[in-house]
Parts: structure tokens; sequence; C-alpha cells
């Protein structure tokens, strides 16, 4: 299991803003190529948006399902890139100050990764580091701009 953390200077509604637009993933989440169409009332559990993503010329079209959304401090999805496998990624937002410690957690759930999970986990806590670095700068972005009016 691979656990990052961030703290993000916007309150947890606004970074909840971010994780609960689809298209913005393409922005934000490493790996992620396309986002190729999206339920308009995600992230409601049961939900889905289907999604284009692999490094280089290797990518895979599938679909990442919300599992779990309590607006604004919880949102579980069942991430999806088979044949390849899929994973539990569990984002916990909380104030910090005046802004957000977002807690990102992302484990295996079956397929081939989940055999090679050991190995490959030290990768995909740098990945999600660079996710989380993504997403701070866009949700602080917004905030801002938002504020600004």
């Amino acid at each position: 299991m691979s656990v990052n953390e961030v703290t993000i200077d916007a309150p947890p509604p606004a970074v909840w803003d971010v994780l609960a637009d689809p298209p913005s993933y393409e922005d934000w989440v490493v790996g992620n190529k396309e986002i190729r169409d999206y339920d308009r009332i995600w992230p409601a559990p049961g939900k889905e948006f289907h999604h284009r993503i692999g490094f280089g010329p290797f990518t895979v079209k599938d679909k990442s399902v919300s599992m779990e959304a309590v607006s604004p401090r919880r949102l579980v999805i069942n991430v999806r890139a088979l044949p390849v496998g899929h994973g539990v990624v569990a984002f916990e937002l909380s104030e910090s100050g005046s802004g957000t410690l977002l807690r990102m957690e992302e484990r295996p759930a079956g397929g081939p990764a989940k055999l090679i999970w050991p190995v490959i986990d030290p990768l995909i806590k740098l990945r999600n580091a660079e996710t989380l670095r993504r997403l701070r700068h866009l949700a602080e972005s917004r905030h801002q701009a938002s504020a600004r009016g």
C-alpha cells in the first residue's frame, strides 16, 4: 500500500471541487492521457469516468468507478487499467489551518499488478507524490482565481 500526503493552501471544499471534476484528472493524475467520457453526477457512488492511461506509447482504455463519496471529506475510487490490474485509491481531506491536509492511499485490488506490488510500490509512491503536487497546484490556482472573483 502506498500512502502520500500533501498540504494544500485551499480549504477542503476547493480541493473536493478538483476531485469531483473528471476532466481535470488529465491535468493532475500522472499517467492519465485522456478522459473519454464521464457520468455527470460523478463522484456519486457507482458513477464512473472512462479514461486512457499509460506511459509513452503503452496505453489502456478503461474506467474508474466511485466507491464512496463524502463531500468534502473522503473519496474512494476503484481505478482500473485492465489487463494490468486495478487498485483502490482513497483520498482523505481534513482541515489544516486555512488549508487542507490531503492523504492519498493506493492499494492493489486485482490483476498482475497486485502480484508485483511489493516491487513497484516505491514507484507508485513517487508517481503519487507527483500526482499530489499537480493536484495541489491546480486546487490552489482555482481557489486563488475564485477568491479574486
